[in-house]
């Protein structure tokens, strides 16, 4: 079995410093934010400049499973997963460009409530709502919790489910008490843990190995004993074609086609990237749209880093530690780490295990907890906002005829967090299953495969096609849905094999994901198409601030009032200091009848325990008061203006940015050393 970490005085210290640091910026986030309104809890209060947003998508996208997962898959086929992090620096230059300002403009606080802005009606909204709390229930806190317990498992010898408890009590104080402003302030925090941790390892592992010219040496010399005792076996050798990132495109046969990469990865990625709540949800909370699209340049700048510290790191630990990453068979896979379908998910743990001196081993668990803690509080503040915003507000209305209380959705908003994370762990063994032979990180990609696509494929129309209706996208939903949904059940059936058994399963199956992408868009793209042509356009007024063609419009929407959930009804003026009475009402009515009760004075422990949860004043003026912010700070962040010389300089980077991407894939797919 692989090593258990011994821990001395200085790793505990590393590790103290590392909680202090995030409590810190916790308490702060408690004690500087208004989380009393929907805006406050859920969007920061939309305050937030560039450095927090990009350090918060890049902490939210950059969680244990990338750890854990980007190594793991290094190990085993070279520098394809590194492919993963070059994609995101175009694609998140794509939503700083072309989607925040649609989304911003049209003031929206989730992409469901946008969708129903967009098109009307409310089947979109829900359906987009439910279908992304499953994909962050089996493809996204599942595998954060496993792969995090993993690393603590073999770094302190901890139980899987204990270790998974604690890092969900940890996790949870932040989201159920701080909202997105302290999630955010927190991330930045660890953002900048994880990368000095990171080019700590990293440097120690390339002066362990040698260099780059002796990895590449030694990568091909790396073949376990078990592979090396048994003739004619031909498990466990390394991919000849490890150093180069994109490979032939056979649909079959090749482990990373590039037209499917280039084609059908693309098309999940921007739905990750462009339409996805946990992502977009970080650059709504900016200031402005400057800020926003700041924070998309900050993050992929800084999203160049995983390639050189954590794939070829990942790399380095197959040539260190062979016997365990590289074990090719179930027994020797079952005594180096208790799995017997592989053991490259333990690249990285053996690495900070075997490089890191006694000292800097806390440090590297701090950078695993703070990778670990940033993604969770982010799905889960995600989770909550979807959950509380466009499912609970639905189902109120429609069967008790009134809208809830801020106070109530803050109430949902916290529970459902507690719903969700036991679905997440109850997910976790089937994870051990479903991701086969592959590791962590092609099972992440290809469930989401499964199902992201399509929403890719609605969301592009939507913007861009003015043109697309209700019908249209939801029948085209449906269509996705159904053939997305078919293929998951068949993965169930017949699982991806391990190297050394048998590939038992239908033809269809063996197509590699990306192309199944491509497949999953194109139906849903036709049957968007097809039936918005079939059936009537959507009005005019659906298409005000809603599209990119759109989105400078100032034309007044009759709607708008009903889409902003948290205002006040239209016939009902609210002022933020002083409450407005209605001409028709005598100051003597007044007196009687109340339009507002008067909050009893509230015991000392009562007030500390709704301060520190975030509810505010609880009262019926309290809770118009918080309305009549809400309605004020949208009215101040849907503007999409900006300053010409911010404008130019953001547009200059994208392009340095699009074109270190380029430089990058041609670089790590031709032989380069």
């Amino acid at each position: 079995m692989a090593e258990v970490a011994v821990l001395n005085a200085w790793d505990y210290v590393a590790i103290v410093c590392y909680f202090m640091i995030v409590i810190g910026a916790a308490v702060y986030a408690l004690v500087t934010t208004n989380r009393g309104t929907v805006n406050g809890y859920f969007l920061a209060g939309r305050f937030m400049t560039w450095l927090p947003v990009g350090a918060s998508i890049f902490g939210s996208n950059i969680g244990s499973e990338h750890f854990v997962g980007l190594a793991g898959d290094a190990a085993a086929s070279g520098l394809t997963p590194g492919a993963f992090e070059l994609n995101a620096l175009s694609l998140l230059q794509l939503m700083g460009y072309l989607f925040i300002p649609v989304y911003i403009a049209s003031g929206v606080c989730t992409l469901p409530e946008f969708m129903m802005k967009r098109f009307g009606g409310r089947r979109i909204r829900v359906y987009l709502a439910c279908m992304s709390i499953f994909v962050y229930i089996v493809a996204r806190v599942s595998v954060d919790l496993y792969s995090g317990a993993l690393f603590i498992q073999q770094a302190l010898g901890w139980n899987q489910y204990v270790s998974i408890v604690c890092l969900l009590v940890f996790v949870g104080i932040f989201t159920v008490t701080g909202g997105l402003a302290a999630v955010m302030y927190t991330d930045t925090v660890q953002v900048f843990i994880m990368i000095l941790g990171g080019m700590t390892l990293m440097v120690l592992s390339y002066i362990k190995v040698g260099g780059l010219k002796e990895l590449k040496v030694k990568y091909f010399q790396a073949i376990s004993n078990d592979t090396l005792n048994t003739p004619n076996y031909t498990c466990g050798y390394p991919k000849p074609e490890a150093f180069h990132m994109l490979r032939s495109a056979d649909p079959y046969n090749s482990d990373f086609p590039w037209i499917g990469f280039l084609i059908g990865q693309s098309m999940t990625s921007i739905t990750y990237f462009c339409a996805e709540q946990v992502m977009v949800q970080r650059t709504l909370s900016a200031k402005s749209l400057s800020h926003a699209q700041g924070g998309c340049i900050f993050a992929g700048y800084i999203k160049i880093l995983p390639l050189f510290m954590i794939v070829i790191p990942g790399m380095i630990s197959r040539v260190l530690f062979t016997d365990i990453v590289a074990c090719a068979s179930a027994e020797a896979c079952m005594a180096a780490c208790g799995n017997p379908r592989g053991c490259t998910n333990m690249a990285f743990p053996s690495l900070v295990l075997g490089v890191m001196p006694n000292g800097l081993r806390g440090v590297m668990l701090a950078v695993m907890l703070a990778a670990i803690v940033s993604s969770l509080t982010s799905f889960f503040n995600s989770i909550s906002t979807l959950f509380t915003v466009d499912i609970w507000n639905y189902f109120r209305k429609k069967y008790s005829k009134k809208d809830p209380s801020v106070k109530e959705m803050m109430i949902v908003g916290r529970v459902i967090v507690l719903v969700m994370t036991v679905l997440s762990v109850l997910w976790i063994p089937a994870i051990e299953v479903l991701q086969g032979g592959d590791g962590l990180n092609r099972y992440f990609t290809r469930i989401a495969g499964r199902i992201t696509p399509s929403v890719c494929a609605v969301y592009l129309l939507a913007i861009l096609w003015p043109r697309a209706n209700e019908q249209g996208t939801f029948w085209g939903l449906v269509a996705g849905a159904f053939t997305g949904f078919t293929r998951l059940i068949l993965d169930f059936i017949w699982p991806a094999p391990v190297c050394w058994e048998e590939d038992n399963r239908p033809h269809i199956l063996k197509l590699h994901y990306f192309y199944f992408n491509m497949i999953l868009f194109a139906v849903v793209f036709t049957v968007d198409i097809t039936v918005s042509l079939l059936t009537e356009p959507p009005p005019p007024e659906r298409l005000i601030r809603t599209t990119f063609w759109t989105r400078f419009s100032k034309a007044k929407r009759s709607d708008e009032a009903e889409f902003n959930d948290t205002e006040e009804d239209d016939d009902e003026a609210v002022e933020t200091d002083d409450i407005e009475l209605d001409d028709k009402e005598e100051s003597t009515d007044i007196v009687k009848d109340p339009p507002y009760k008067i909050s009893e004075r509230k015991s000392g422990c009562y007030r500390a325990v709704t301060w520190f949860c975030g509810y505010g004043d609880d009262s019926e003026e309290g809770q118009r008061k918080a309305r009549a912010e809400e309605k004020r700070v949208r009215k101040i962040t849907t503007s999409i203006e900006q300053d010409p010389r911010a404008k130019r300089f953001i547009h200059i980077n994208m392009v340095i940015l699009l074109g270190v991407s380029v430089f990058l894939y041609t670089y790590f797919s031709v032989d380069w050393i």
